[in-house]
């Protein structure tokens, strides 16, 4: 059926296409095709419009769409398809979802050098319907000069990918499910460089030898390498690196118990300092503190490292979970992806992210343990000025806290500076390639003196040591820094739906109380300029504003009326539960159930996006009314 061009004899291509397309052959072709739902990194969309970023992160994209803004055929890539799960016990009573009915949810999150990438969410079930396929780029750098490389080159790539699960509930509250470190490079050893396997995700923290699920994976690489290598290749350079690595941790152990040895023997107290050189991560493997700070540069994404501070204390604050009773505290630190994933961590998480940031920043940051009030333990960040100033900040809140050491040998009467900042001991401090213990005489913060180079106050770490297990590529085993995401929440649209519900809630709630509800749509309005000055205010500390915003409230409120505004601030964006909260409050309540002559209500949203979708939300209460006595 196909037409033959008479001056060639022969058929052309467009003619074999257009036959083909007519008989529905293509059409069958395209069906069957597994690439339906291919992912952009999340760390690279600049050149993506808004409009297709939703497209992108959550939904099925064309894959002729794909290659058209995102492969380079100079490039090489490894495909990774996800076919499923299965034997995620924990959900094994649990029926399947009926349409449209909320549950709870899985979302893998995937990690590769300098890309990230997040899956759609799946209903949690023993077998979740995880079908996602990613493409990984093998070299972003350049650094080969643009031409594909070879299976020896890929080889050499020792990155591994991180496999970061969450479980998301129907209130919005997150669970680490598993953390998985994936090695790839046995695809470079596969027929026609494809592979299939299963890999076994373990439980986190105490549960880190129980296994949570399990994954069958794809892997392909495109274009594939002209010759592939022998599996004994590949296990004997795993074994290698292995080895290399249990080398270096082994010296590097030996070395901190030597080090230990001598800082004991230089007073008996020490032994109940606060000195702690090795920390667990969620998958229970010891490493070294220093190797949870890394120097963090966030590109555009945060103007400052004030903005940095405040971006980080959005994180929510949550103990490790700890199975049982007792008080104790459940030993866990997170890596950065993990923590960046779930969205919360504790405060040792909080800490080493925002000295990471701060080193980004070009500041001379340090991560400090110790306790606050009532001996609790507490971790928070320190930096040192050119002018020896010493400033304090808590991850948590943001809040800053300038460091004025008090004198002991000062006379009895001379002034003294007061404490003000909350922390009560420090026993040790560390960054990315510095650890040092505190060996003054107390270890009491208010009398502690930050000479980093007088080692009668401060013994440090063989900086040489430090560097041989946590400097860039020193170790395989460590876990590769990956990149902040640029927020994909649109805050116009997230405030808006926000303020409606709460519009909502309040009608409600009065109409229960058989009392009407009038909104003065101008007074929502100048609402907004107080939000907006109370993030400035939090980001900055500088207050500015406020001038303005009083005076636009004097203007809409006649003489005769009284104005009242209630201000308050949450870390998530669930309408019921910050309603709930401000009902909690007197004042508040005294506003919404507002009585009186000519009553009119106004409530503004406003929700400030930082990078990874954490958000500032910012909710005012108002009214105006005419006292009726």
């Amino acid at each position: 059926t196909a037409r033959v061009d008479p001056g060639s004899g022969r058929l052309s291509e467009e003619d074999f296409r257009r036959a083909l397309q007519r008989r529905g052959i293509i059409d069958d072709v395209m069906k069957d095709l597994r690439f339906s739902q291919v992912f952009l990194p999340l760390t690279d969309r600049s050149h993506v419009r808004n409009e297709e970023m939703s497209c992108l992160c959550h939904t099925c994209v064309n894959f002729s769409y794909f290659l058209q803004i995102n492969v380079d055929p100079s490039r090489q890539y490894l495909h990774l398809q996800v076919l499923g799960g299965k034997a995620f016990l924990e959900h094994l009573q649990e029926p399947e979802p009926l349409p449209g009915q909320v549950s709870s949810t899985f979302t893998l999150y995937l990690h590769f050098r300098d890309q990230r990438f997040g899956s759609k969410p799946v209903p949690c079930t023993c077998e979740p319907d995880m079908r996602e396929n990613f493409l990984l780029e093998l070299c972003r750098d350049n650094a080969d000069g643009g031409k594909v490389m070879d299976a020896a080159s890929m080889l050499s790539i020792c990155d591994p990918i991180h496999f970061v699960l969450i479980k998301t509930d129907i209130s919005g509250e997150t669970t680490l499910v598993s953390s998985y470190f994936l090695d790839w490079r046995t695809v470079l050893s596969s027929t026609n460089s494809k592979t299939c396997f299963a890999v076994e995700l373990m439980g986190v923290g105490s549960e880190c030898k129980v296994p949570a699920g399990v994954l069958t994976v794809n892997l392909e690489l495109y274009p594939p390498p002209a010759v592939n290598l022998s599996a004994d290749v590949i296990s004997t350079q795993q074994s290698l690196e292995r080895t290399r690595t249990a080398e270096k941790d082994r010296l590097f152990l030996v070395y901190a118990k030597q080090w230990w040895r001598e800082f004991l023997e230089i007073r008996a107290s020490h032994q109940s300092k606060l000195v702690k050189i090795f920390a667990q991560d969620e998958n229970g493997v010891n490493r070294p503190v220093c190797s949870y700070v890394r120097v963090l540069r966030a590109g555009r994404l945060l103007e400052s490292s004030r903005h940095a501070a405040r971006f980080v204390s959005l994180l929510a604050h949550e103990r490790a979970p700890m199975l049982g009773g007792g008080t104790g505290k459940q030993e866990q630190w997170c890596t950065l992806m993990a923590f960046l994933c779930r969205g919360k961590g504790d405060c040792e998480d909080h800490a080493t992210l925002l000295c990471s940031l701060l080193l980004g920043f070009g500041l001379d940051a340090y991560v400090c343990m110790g306790t606050k009030a009532k001996g609790v333990p507490h971790t928070w960040v320190m930096t040192r000025g050119t002018d020896g100033t010493i400033t304090f900040w808590e991850s948590l809140t943001a809040h800053r806290y300038l460091h004025r050491p008090v004198d002991p040998d000062a006379p009895p009467l001379s002034p003294q500076p007061k404490p003000s900042s909350p922390y009560r001991t420090v026993g040790c401090v560390f960054n990315h390639q510095t650890f040092m213990a505190n060996c003054q005489p107390s270890d009491s913060v208010e009398l502690c003196v930050f000479d980093f180079q007088n080692p009668s106050r401060w013994k440090a770490m063989s900086e040489e040591a430090l560097r041989s297990v946590c400097g860039p590529g020193s170790c395989t085993s460590l876990p590769p820094l990956p990149p902040l995401c640029a927020p994909s929440l649109d805050p116009s649209a997230a405030s808006n739906q926000l303020e409606m519900e709460m519009r909502y809630l309040v009608y409600e709630h009065r109409k229960d109380l058989d009392l009407g509800t009038v909104w003065d749509d101008h007074l929502c309005y100048l609402l907004s300029s107080a939000l907006s000055a109370y993030e400035m205010e939090r980001c900055t500390g500088v207050s500015c504003g406020n001038e303005e915003f009083q005076d636009a409230v004097r203007r809409a409120v006649p003489d005769g009326q009284t104005f009242k505004g209630f201000p308050i601030h949450f870390l998530h964006r669930n309408a019921r539960r910050a309603f709930a909260t401000c009902l909690r409050s007197p004042f508040c309540e005294e506003i919404i159930c507002c009585r009186g002559d000519s009553v009119r209500l106004a409530v503004r949203v406003w929700v400030f996006v930082y990078p990874e979708n954490a958000c500032a939300v910012w909710l005012m209460f108002a009214c105006k009314y005419r006292s009726v006595l």
